[in-house]
């Protein structure tokens, strides 16, 4: 048996499984009280480097501004060369402080220092130009001046403010890490508290339960075993019957599926193959006599145009009924009406021709054919179903064909293939109308792509999309089953894309799949040979 098995491998890693799980709680714990301690130790080299550089710039805008009262009360330019050496390492220290707290310089407190600072450098370079110009007393007035005094205030004052909100923000980073790091390892405490007793509450019980498995295992060998023995034998003749049965019910459903295909191909093929015949006849009829018609009009026109020419103005009754009838209009245009007539009777000649490619009654073996071929004659087909009506628009139907060469197949197959496709692609459109004007969804115009392409030297793939509402993944899984449909009741049979699968995977040995989501349309990829392998 298995379970004691199980059991006796449970019992004997518990414990390590126990240890492990512990470790797993604990190390990302103590990885953060590691981060934490890093981070306060950032921190405080950050504060001691702040508070240098703030020191620095204090002592540094001191020596500038001393340098440059010396270079006004001496007139030494030397005086003005200490300024110039020391202005550099001002600069350097200001964005040094910067880098470390960005947010202490792009408040109004530290434009207003940036604002005074240039104040400052620009009278200091006022008084080296007045110093060189043998002005020192108007260089001393500048630089003791109350507008040089006020503005070194408010810069020192903005330094020194600057400083001290620097190390407030600091030491509320400090204090807040020292709260992090107290949690963590509080946090660590209550979880070891908790579970080291939770566990070992467990190793208890799984000791009392594998005691009490021992005990009760002994006599429960024996009869499970001898009930394992029967319950094989009975689910092996279960098991026999139900692939029986399964065996059964799919020969019955494919031959279901066979028969309705057969007669259903065959009613259609007889009506197709029957009207178009009907209508051949009166067809050939009409367009032979026609050329006849077209040569008896010619013949009666030159006719008239001959005794117009010798006895025109004889009899004013003649005259009075050629200017009624519009002789000469007549004369244009029958030309004209027995053109049309004739390119309308060659276009019934071309619907009659299609219609009969569609049923092929008499190419039930397999042949060389052109697939668009096929496509056309079953748009045609259709084309009552695509144009505008009351209520639904037009859908319009964009063909990427490609350079296919002739493919071996069952014409009618495929083309009861395509036929299934379309239709359910008509619906699916029409469909997203009624959703429309129910106001469910936005107006979209409505269209099916058929493209075609050689895959490769072996195959070629035939698309067939539509932008409609689309089906669902739960929907596609039973796509191809017989006698599944998603239309209402006594709109569909579910048959179509059984039979569609049926035709191109075992008639043609090729493939079929559906593309689809719900709101991105419908895609059917067919894939088929370019020669029947026999």
């Amino acid at each position: 048996m298995h379970l004691p098995y199980k059991l006796r491998l449970v019992s004997s890693q518990l414990v390590t499984l126990t240890v492990l799980l512990t470790l797993l709680l604990f190390i990302p714990q103590i990885w953060l009280n590691w981060q934490a301690y890093y981070n306060f130790n950032s921190i405080t080299k950050n504060e001691f480097k702040l508070q240098r550089l703030s020191d620095e710039i204090t002592y540094l805008d001191e020596v500038l501004t001393m340098s440059a009262r010396m270079n006004a009360a001496t007139g030494n330019s030397i005086w003005e060369q200490r300024y110039r050496l020391f202005e550099p390492k001002l600069d350097i220290a200001i964005k040094e402080s910067i880098k470390l707290a960005p947010e202490a310089y792009k408040n109004e407190d530290a434009q207003k220092i940036d604002t005074a600072n240039q104040r400052l450098v620009t009278m200091e370079y006022q008084s080296f130009d007045l110093v060189k110009k043998n002005q020192k007393e108007a260089a001393q007035l500048l630089l003791f001046s109350r507008d040089y005094e006020n503005q070194k205030q408010i810069y020192a004052e903005g330094v020194l403010k600057r400083k001290h909100n620097i190390s407030l923000e600091l030491q509320q980073k400090v204090d807040e890490y020292y709260k992090s790091i107290l949690w963590a390892i509080l946090e660590s405490i209550i979880s070891l508290a908790m579970l080291v007793p939770a566990w070992l509450l467990v190793l208890h019980l799984l000791q009392q339960y594998l005691k009490a498995k021992k005990v009760a295992q002994a006599a429960l060998e024996e009869t499970n075993s001898r009930l394992e023995i029967e319950v094989a034998e009975r689910t092996a003749k279960l098991k026999h019957k139900n692939i029986q049965l399964q065996q059964t019910l799919q020969e019955l459903q494919h031959t279901q599926v066979q028969l309705i295909q057969t007669e259903k191909m065959s009613s259609l093929g007889q009506l197709v193959a029957g009207v178009a015949h009907e209508i051949n006849n009166p067809v050939n009829f009409i367009y032979g006599n026609l050329t006849h018609v077209r040569e008896y009009s010619q013949q009666l026109l030159t006719l008239i145009n001959l005794y117009q020419q010798q006895y025109y103005n004889c009899n004013p009754e003649i005259t009075t009924l050629i200017d009624e009838i519009d002789l000469e209009f007549i004369i244009d245009d029958m030309p004209k009406i027995l053109s049309s007539m004739e390119v309308g009777a060659e276009r019934i000649c071309e619907i009659v021709l299609t219609l009969r490619n569609f049923s092929r009654l008499d190419e039930a073996e397999m042949k060389l054919v052109d697939i668009h071929e096929g496509i056309n004659s079953t748009l045609l087909i259709l084309q009552h179903r695509l144009k505008e009506k009351h209520k639904q628009q037009e859908i319009a139907i964009i063909k990427d064909y490609g350079n296919l060469p002739v493919i071996e197949c069952y014409v009618g197959g495929l083309n009861q293939v395509f036929m299934n496709i379309l239709s359910n692609a008509i619906d699916a459109l029409h469909q997203r109308e009624i959703e429309y004007l129910k106001g469910e969804i936005e107006k979209q115009l409505s269209s099916i792509i058929i493209h075609t392409q050689v895959k490769n030297e072996e195959s070629i793939v035939i698309s067939i999309k539509d932008n409609g509402s689309g089906i669902t993944e739960e929907v596609q899984t039973r796509l191809f089953d017989p006698f599944f449909t998603t239309k209402p009741v006594g709109k569909g049979t579910g048959l179509g894309l059984s039979i569609s699968y049926q035709i191109i995977v075992e008639k043609h040995k090729g493939k079929i799949n559906c593309i689809s989501a719900p709101g991105k349309g419908t895609e059917f990829v067919i894939e088929i040979p370019i020669k029947q392998t026999r």
